[in-house]
């Protein structure tokens, strides 16, 4: 049996954004239940909000100024694990 990826989505507590990483690992739960193995809440300080599969960092708080819409962080998940999948009314 192989593996299905992980997902590790690390926030900072002293921001207070575990319910905005919560509410993003729902969403990906959801969208990619097949495809995915976990998805990790990882705590952190000093303004941290990342989200990587394996340990490739799709977004990052910092380099990307700002946080993803979900939409966004959807297609960059999809283009990670399964290129060709279709996510209906989030592609438009």
């Amino acid at each position: 049996m192989t593996m299905k990826p992980r997902i590790a989505i690390t926030y900072c507590t002293q921001c207070h954004w575990l319910l905005r990483a919560a509410w993003m690992a729902q969403e990906l739960l959801s969208t990619f239940s097949e495809e995915l193995g976990e998805v990790a809440l990882k705590p952190a300080t000093g303004g941290v909000f990342q989200i990587a599969v394996e340990e490739e960092v799709l977004f990052d708080r910092k380099r990307d100024a700002g946080f993803p819409d979900v939409k966004a962080l959807k297609q960059r998940v999809r283009d990670h694990l399964a290129p060709g999948r279709n996510l209906g009314h989030v592609d438009r």
